[in-house]
């Protein structure tokens, strides 16, 4: 690895972990900057999870400590969705790369069309075991098979789900989409290393810049104003990396 990979990784990690922590969409950033760092795309979807994982951790750790709740459904909710990320990863791992590529595209353009859309208001309300349904265990597991197979844009997956389907607040929906997310990237990371598609050096200098940023993103007090920009930023970026994977 360079010194110029290096900086860019730690960069864009930085601004990655900052975005998904205001809203969701880091691994739009991430996933593609690996591959053009030369990483094969199984290898950057793998080495991605790094990332992905330890900045997990640590937002995991920072909602036990202000005292976060309903952490025995979040668990509860995690297990299809582990299920299905085991899935995901190896349906992954049998998809070449002209293929997956493709599919990056697609998500990427079908990501930034949902993160322009409003999102609209619910009633929320408390959340109790009996609102677990089997619809509910569906969907999770449908997020952990799409989440194990590409990562991109799953926070707002989890916003469909929890925050209409459960109808609890966003705040809640965060807890629930670090811890669930945190508990079902282990597995599937675990996939990925198995077969050789983990590369840690990279992996490890993206994550300090994700858990980097989502340090900044709780420190710092965003304005309405100052959170569009950073949502615009975003989908600039999205825009140059789709244009830059499609030019080839």
């Amino acid at each position: 690895m360079t010194l110029l990979e290096a900086l860019a990784l730690l960069t864009i990690g930085t601004l990655a972990g900052f975005i998904n922590v205001l809203a969701a969409g880091g691994s739009m950033l991430t996933l593609p900057l690996l591959m053009f760092l030369g990483l094969p795309p199984q290898a950057a979807n793998g080495t991605n999870r790094v990332s992905v994982a330890l900045q997990s951790v640590s937002a995991v750790a920072s909602f036990l400590r202000a005292g976060a709740s309903h952490l025995g459904l979040s668990l509860r909710l995690s297990v299809p969705a582990v299920i299905g990320s085991l899935a995901g990863a190896w349906l992954a791992l049998q998809t070449d790369d002209a293929l997956f590529e493709a599919i990056l595209i697609a998500v990427m353009a079908g990501s930034a069309v949902l993160m322009l859309l409003p999102q609209p208001r619910v009633e929320t309300r408390p959340l109790t075991a009996e609102r677990l349904t089997p619809a509910v265990y569906l969907a999770m597991f449908a997020i952990g098979l799409y989440g194990g197979f590409i990562q991109i844009g799953v926070g707002i997956l989890f916003i469909v789900v929890l925050y209409r389907m459960l109808k609890i607040d966003l705040a809640q929906v965060n807890v629930f989409k670090v811890l669930i997310v945190l508990v079902y990237t282990l597995p599937a990371l675990a996939i990925f290393l198995i077969n050789d598609q983990v590369r840690w050096g990279y992996g490890l200098m993206l994550a300090a810049g994700s858990m980097l940023g989502a340090w900044l993103a709780v420190k710092v007090n965003m304005s309405p104003r100052g959170a569009l920009v950073v949502k615009w930023l975003t989908l600039a970026v999205i825009a140059a990396i789709i244009l830059r994977l499609l030019l080839g």
